[in-house]
This record gives C-alpha cells, structure tokens and sequence, in this order.
C-alpha cells in the first residue's frame, strides 16, 4: 500500500493538499496559545463580592480561588453569629457570579474548547 493515496485528493481527506492542512495546525496552535493565556490572565484577575453594605468583603481570582475575607468588626455580633455567616455566604455568591461572567468574557470566544 506505499503510495497509496485513495480518492481523497492527495492523500488529506479531503483538506486540498498539504498548504491548507499546514494551515489548520497553525491557526489550532494559535488558537491553543491566545486560549493558555487567557487561562492565565483569569489566574491573575481578581473579582470582589461584598455584602451588608461592605460589612464582608470576599475577593477571588476569576478561577474561584478565594484570596481573601475582609469583615469589618461592626458586622461581628456574638449574639448573631448567624447573620455574619449569612453575610459571607452573600458576599461569597456575589463573588462567584463575577467570576463567573469574567471566565464566560474571557474564555466564551474558545467556544467551550479545553474547559
């Protein structure tokens, strides 16, 4: 079967030769490189969800890495330590849904490709 080249139009499925083919693996390697920095950039971007009025104050990367918890003292009550667990929970969602529209701006153009 050594040369063997079957109807395909020089031997690539279909592709039209070996220039369109070298093309296709260029632009999938760019592609590969512009989406492993944009992965990057997200590592690097920071988003912030408060809640009680900036009582709490939860900051995350945009790939859902918490990199800090602010609370300010007013909002620590030993008589309610339900609302303070409520208000960290509240500023932790607002964080979650910023990073996540951040990931979707970021990465959206990749058309799910590598997630």
């Amino acid at each position: 079967m050594a040369g063997y080249r079957g109807g395909y139009g020089g031997g690539f499925g279909g592709f039209g030769g070996g220039n369109q083919m070298q093309n296709l693996m260029k632009q999938a390697q760019k592609m590969q490189q512009e989406m492993q920095k944009a992965q990057a950039e997200l590592e690097e971007l920071e988003v912030e969800g408060k809640s009680g009025g900036g009582l709490v104050k939860v900051t995350m990367t945009a790939k859902k890495i918490v990199t800090s918890i602010e609370i300010n003292p007013d909002a620590v009550d030993t008589e309610d330590i339900t609302m303070l667990e409520d208000l960290i929970i509240a500023a932790l969602n607002e964080a979650y849904e910023k990073a996540d529209k951040v990931y979707a701006e970021k990465m959206g153009a990749f058309g799910g490709l590598g997630l």
